[in-house]
């Protein structure tokens, strides 16, 4: 072999072991899905400032090797989210944030059937394999405490049932705080969603750590 075919026989491999090594790479990367309603989707929010991308960005600052994907859907319930769940979470997710309830609360849905569907999905994704934080909601105080003391245990019950993680309140630090809400006095704004990513951040490490040793 002469050293011209040599030289570029040495640059094909060596092209190839870059596009080999940039592919294992990315196969590496802990897959993460935000199964949620619009409090995590991003409602009204523009793309940058929803709450899977901020999550990934503080993830990526803190050195992370995890890809974050946003599976929120506005408007969605548990039912929802339950019907949903085999295509929302695929067979290479390695993480679920399970942020669902809201949308039950408001509109005054059984909390039995509330709980049994946040069960049925934490089971199902325990028994994938699957790492979850349940993300837990607190009911409108407008319906009455006989509905919240019914629908809020729900979260950490289930979290405990199943040995998955637990964030108490998606919206602690947010909720009733007019600035990091919208007009709508529901949904984070930007800022917001920022606190959220604080404060939730944490749990999220937990959560990688224990997909990464699964």
């Amino acid at each position: 072999m002469t050293f011209g075919k040599m030289y570029q026989a040495a640059i094909i491999l060596a092209v190839l072991l870059g596009f080999s090594g940039l592919s294992i790479a990315q196969d590496d990367r802990l897959k993460i899905v935000v199964l949620g309603d619009s409090l995590s989707a991003g409602y009204q929010l523009p793309p940058d400032q929803a709450f899977p991308v901020q999550l990934q960005k503080a993830l990526d600052d803190n050195g992370y090797n995890v890809e974050v994907v946003n599976a929120g859907v506005s408007g969605d319930t548990t039912s929802g989210g339950l019907s949903r769940l085999d295509w929302s979470v695929g067979p290479d997710v390695d993480a679920v944030i399970l942020e669902l309830g809201a949308n039950d609360a408001l509109r005054g849905i059984s909390p039995v059937k509330t709980r049994e569907n946040v069960d049925e999905m934490v089971r199902r994704l325990s028994e994938r394999g699957v790492e979850v934080l349940v993300a837990g909601m607190l009911a409108p105080r407008n319906l009455g405490d006989d509905y919240a003391a019914e629908f809020d245990p729900i979260f950490k019950e289930v979290a405990e049932a199943h040995g998955a993680l637990l964030y108490p309140f998606f919206l602690e630090g947010v909720a009733m705080v007019p600035e990091l809400n919208l007009a709508d006095g529901i949904h984070p704004t930007g800022e917001g969603v920022s606190v959220i990513v604080e404060n939730v951040l944490p749990d999220v490490e937990e959560l990688i750590a224990r997909a990464q040793s699964s």
